[in-house]
């Protein structure tokens, strides 16, 4: 044994191993394996069984359960059972049991971070200091909702039963993050924790247990991805929620398309570290540390790209070196190691792979010295220089702990190759210049934004990503939306088809002759501009009399809005007041052609005079109720870490794609529209395909509201057709579709390319002359996205 005296010498750590007898004296108490909690009981384990190895020593710690047809159908028909009696109790009473699973939680941090670190492989100071603390936190937090749902979220009820699917990374944190608000707003769960960390949630149903929540409440089935998705694809499960892969993301949601279950996906992520030349570079490179080398690299918002600016590039890259040649690998129950174990053999050697391909393809691998453990899954921790943006480990996810770096010259680069990925789940920037920082957090495409700082969490902040990274937020008010719906969306009959069909060839039916030649057409880029194909559809009103034509659009002329209003990106930019100015110039430009509108209401719908009146004047006064709100929905500052200003930025998707519906063709084209353009957003709007001429009146008052060209896009034609475009066009950032439902699974089935958001009514008809359901903070919420911003604070 070493002396002191040697040990200063040296400053080499001994071994500091943390006590795992009672873990494993409980994991002896399973006896056969683990088997399912469906209906407040623990099942027998009963063959097929997968088995649970410790990734640093190769062995087994139990066997667990593959979940079948026939366990899923009992764990969704115990939610079910369940979910009268506790989405109906006061928030306080649903409240107390999640601070008592909060309370239990940490009476029990010790033995649930010793059993992560056995089942998953991550360092015992990551579970122990982080993750164990942060699911107290979130059960916490989340009763604090429970209490104040009902004046915080007024006309909203639970979505019903949710069916989570969760990852091997951060097993108890991840059920943490989507139990806790899905119980907190009354909902009831059934969840499938990963096949290959499957423990820490079957102790987490011990403590349900223990604490006494109500039989069925929370559901636990396990098994594989063949469990997760009988699980996702259950007729009787209302929402789904799952974290993983961005390809097994993209199957979930052609698998539930059309069954009108709700969808949040937090997928994948290749987020960039950005260090500019005024960074403090030793923070910078403690930043690394915890960006990539934490949890072993296997977490979907590692700072996996290092952009360094080239004036400051060989430093930082020496400082880097020197600090990786002290990391520690190797037994994470050891307090004194810096990096576990990978989770699987299977993962480690995708990780390999992915490495050697780096290599051929020209970078070069630098990695941290030592010998690794002969037994386990270990991966030296690492980086690449030398690689191009397009470099496959550029570019793909390796989830291991290795980087990949590029250098830029400005800030504008820097922000390009940032945003040069399918990816958009968080970013982290290093400046001492507060400016910039914030400069460049603005223009990062990333659901969450760390300055000066990197992986930071909190319950009150919300998480998720912008683009293939996917879509919904977890955590804080965001995250609880996820788990309500206005109490108006479960309503309403189905949605016929289009009363008018497309018909291009001539008309030899009645016609109105003193306005047959009236031939409306597209409105794109400020122009009004003839269809693509050259072709028009007669459009009949009241009586089946042919009132005129309406240019008939293709895919071209959609690629062409698109174009248009891509072109239009300053609006997103200029100040909510300027917004709102041009909306009430709208407002005032509509009010003046009043009888001009209602009467084209009453030729093209046969409604009444004053039905037609009616639908004007709420159209008028939609405009100007959400110019209103154009500079007064602006987002939030969330109380979390006491070192941190959390910002939760409500950013504009970009160019939106708008579907319409028959019914009310100008007030329902207005109350899709009107939030996305108050938003910032800029729109291409299928108009009613019945009632089309309603639209070309439109453009005709946007030409005299001080519109800019491209924010607003009008095409007539064939609804469903012109959906599809849009649903599959990767340059559409999210999509609002309102048609049949048939069309709702052609447009949800068609997003999975891109994973754009997708907000449908499920093809049933809404009032939308109510203004519950035809207006409000719902359409303003889905009309952006929520960006993050974690700001250095105080002290």
């Amino acid at each position: 044994m070493p002396t002191i005296k040697d040990i200063m010498n040296t400053m080499e750590y001994g071994p500091a191993p943390e006590g795992n007898a009672e873990v494993k004296a409980w994991l002896a108490g399973l006896g056969d394996g683990i088997g399912h909690f469906i209906n407040g009981k623990f099942t027998d384990a009963r063959a097929p069984l997968i088995e649970v190895l410790n990734p640093a020593t190769d062995a087994s710690l139990a066997q667990v359960a593959k979940g079948s047809a026939e366990d899923v159908e009992a764990a969704v028909r115990a939610a079910r059972a369940a979910y009268p009696k506790w989405s109906a109790l006061p928030g306080h009473a649903r409240a107390k049991y999640l601070y008592a699973i909060a309370r239990h939680i940490q009476k029990r941090e010790r033995f649930l971070s010793v059993l992560e670190t056995m089942d998953n492989g991550k360092t015992i100071r990551e579970t122990r200091d982080i993750d164990v603390p942060l699911v107290a936190r979130h059960f916490y937090h989340h009763a604090g909702w429970a209490e104040v749902l009902d004046s915080e979220f007024p006309n909203h009820t639970p979505v019903g039963v949710c069916g989570q699917v969760i990852p091997w990374n951060f097993p108890l944190l991840m059920l943490a993050w989507k139990v806790a608000p899905a119980l907190a707003a009354g909902n009831t769960v059934v969840l499938k924790p990963a096949d290959l960390t499957p423990l820490s949630a079957w102790a987490f149903a011990q403590i349900c247990a223990e604490v006494g929540l109500p039989a069925g409440v929370l559901n636990i089935v396990n098994g594989d991805g063949e469990t997760g998705a009988a699980i996702a694809g259950h007729p009787d499960v209302d929402k789904v929620a799952f974290t993983g892969s961005t390809e097994v993301g993209r199957l979930i949601r052609r698998q539930i398309a059309g069954s009108g279950k709700k969808l949040s996906l937090e997928l994948g992520g290749k987020s960039p570290f950005i260090v500019f030349e005024d960074a403090d570079l030793d923070a910078a490179v403690e930043g690394v540390v915890d960006a990539i080398w934490f949890n072993q690299g296997e977490v979907c918002c590692a700072g996996s790209r290092i952009l360094v600016q080239e004036g400051v590039a060989p430093r930082f890259f020496a400082k880097l070196t020197a600090r990786m040649q002290v990391l520690r690998t190797g037994d994470p129950l050891d307090k004194t190691m810096d990096v576990g174990a990978i989770v699987s053999r299977k993962q480690l050697t995708r990780i390999t792979g992915l490495l050697a391909q780096g290599e051929a393809e020209g970078a070069t691998l630098h990695r941290a010295p030592g010998a690794l453990p002969k037994t386990g899954n270990f991966c030296a921790p690492g980086f690449f220089t030398g690689t191009a943006p397009a470099s496959t480990v550029s570019q793909v996810e390796i989830f291991g702990p290795v980087a990949t770096t590029l250098t830029f010259r400005t800030a504008d680069e820097a922000v390009t190759l940032a945003n040069d990925s399918r990816y958009g789940l968080a970013a982290s920037v290093w400046s001492e210049n507060i400016n910039r920082a914030i400069e460049v957090a603005a223009k990062v495409k990333a659901g969450v934004v760390w300055i000066n700082a990197t992986n930071i969490f909190d319950a009150g902040a919300a998480f998720g990503g912008y683009r293939e990274s996917g879509f919904g937020r977890e955590g804080g008010r965001e995250g609880m939306a996820e788990y309500l719906s206005p109490a108006w969306e479960k309503g309403g009959k189905a949605r016929p088809a289009p009363a008018l069909a497309i018909e291009v060839s001539p008309f030899t039916g009645k016609s109105d002759r003193a306005d047959i030649d009236v031939t409306a057409k597209l409105y794109i880029g400020g122009k009004q501009a003839r269809a693509d194909g050259g072709q028009s559809y007669t459009v009949l009103g009241k009586g089946g009399v042919a009132i005129g034509q309406a240019a008939l659009a293709n895919r071209k002329d959609v690629r062409n809005a698109v174009e248009a209003a891509h072109k239009a990106g300053g609006w997103g930019g200029v100040t909510a007041h300027n917004r709102a100015q041009v909306l009430y110039f709208f407002a005032e430009n509509l009010d003046q052609r009043r009888a001009e509108f209602e009467a084209l209401l009453i030729d093209s719908t046969g409604t009444s005079a004053k039905a037609a009146a009616e639908e004007v004047e709420l159209s008028i006064r939609r405009a100007f109720w959400y110019a209103a709100q154009a500079d007064k929905f602006d987002g939030a500052v969330h109380a979390t870490k006491s070192r941190h200003v959390t910002l939760a930025m409500n950013e504009p998707f970009g160019v939106m794609g708008l579907v319409c519906p028959d019914e009310a063709p100008l007030l329902s084209l207005l109350s899709l529209l009107l939030p996305a353009i108050a938003m910032g957003n800029r729109a291409v709007v299928v108009a009613s395909q019945s009632h089309p001429l309603i639209a070309a009146r439109l453009y005709q008052v946007l030409e005299t509201s001080d519109m800019p060209g491209g924010v607003v896009n009008l095409l007539t034609g064939e609804r469903d057709v012109l959906a599809r475009t849009l649903a599959e066009h990767d340059d559409v950032a999210a999509l609002w579709y309102c048609g049949s439902a048939e069309g709702v699974a052609m447009v949800e089935t068609a997003s999975a390319g891109n994973l754009k958001p997708v907000w449908t009514d499920g093809g049933r008809l809404r009032d939308w002359r109510d203004p519950a359901q035809g207006q409000g903070a719902d359409y303003l919420r889905r009309a952006t996205q929520v960006k993050t911003i974690w700001l250095p604070y105080g002290e």
